[in-house]
């Protein structure tokens, strides 16, 4: 059942209907209710359904029972499941993922999918930001919902500023984005400004939300940012982070876009389509910028 299932969602054009030409909001408005109904048996049912169709693994989770879907989806990992690289000329993946676009930032532009591109200022609605990584690098991350949902602070470094923009909630796989145009300035998203320590060079992380994607929590500002949270907001912050320290988590699975200054290129073991783990060596500072 599980592979024809799989097959089906590989056709290009039911998966875009399937997850897309619906009630996207409605949906995930659905399923943030559902997914927070405190019933371990009902729990033990969404789950058992959800592993029938993904590879959810959760022999690294703390908790094998959960009151809740949601308590399954924002699961906290053993502890040392996920060290982080301690190569201080290495920015460590915030999250798991799977690598999607990359590259230099070229004058203010960012590559969605092929043929498909976007803009900085779109992305952040911030003018300030969009000069600032002009011709800086970018990496995107996308997480898919079987994936551990929390992510982390990549280096040591100071959050100073978190903007909430809301939008919709088309989802983020491949064949939306060769579909969709400039679809990550169209979604939920937030701006995450921070200062690397103790180069202090300036980064952004855009977490972006998805179809089925209830919220984004951010453990330093005391608000849950999700779609009844009209934005854009931008909100002052004072948080210092070590590498690896958690910074929240999605409700489901989606995209983290990570913006940095040039002078950083990625991993060389590592290309589009590579699975990764929160932790690992992600980006490497060229001599050059050390």
């Amino acid at each position: 059942m599980k592979q024809t299932f799989v097959r089906v969602l590989q056709n290009e054009n039911f998966n875009f209907l399937l997850t897309n030409r619906i009630p996207r909001i409605a949906a995930t408005h659905f399923l943030g209710w559902l997914s927070h109904i405190e019933s371990p048996r009902l729990a033990t049912l969404l789950i058992w359904v959800w592993r029938r169709f993904t590879d959810l693994d959760l022999s690294e989770s703390k908790k094998q029972q959960f009151r809740s879907l949601n308590e399954c989806f924002t699961r906290e990992l053993e502890d040392g499941a996920r060290p982080f690289c301690g190569d201080p000329a290495s920015i460590a993946s915030p999250s798991d993922g799977i690598v999607g676009a990359h590259g230099d930032i070229d004058n203010g532009t960012l590559i969605q999918a092929k043929g498909f591109d976007y803009s900085l200022h779109e992305l952040t609605l911030s003018p300030e930001l969009a000069d600032e990584f002009h011709n800086g690098y970018f990496i995107t991350l996308r997480l898919t919902s079987s994936m551990y949902h929390r992510f982390h602070a990549p280096a040591d470094l100071s959050v100073s500023k978190v903007t909430y923009i809301s939008g919709d909630t088309w989802n983020v796989n491949p064949i939306a984005l060769k579909r969709v145009e400039k679809l990550f300035c169209k979604n939920e998203r937030a701006v995450i400004e921070a200062t690397l320590k103790p180069s202090r060079k300036r980064i952004a992380m855009v977490p972006v939300a998805a179809v089925l994607v209830a919220s984004i929590r951010l453990h330093f500002i005391n608000v849950l940012l999700h779609l009844r949270y009209k934005g854009a907001n931008p909100i002052s912050v004072d948080a210092h982070l070590h590498r690896g320290q958690e910074m929240g988590w999605f409700e489901h699975g989606s995209t983290i876009i990570l913006l940095f200054p040039s002078g950083y290129q990625l991993a060389p073991t590592l290309g589009v389509g590579s699975i990764v783990k929160a932790g690992q060596a992600l980006l490497k500072a060229t001599e050059a910028s050390q």
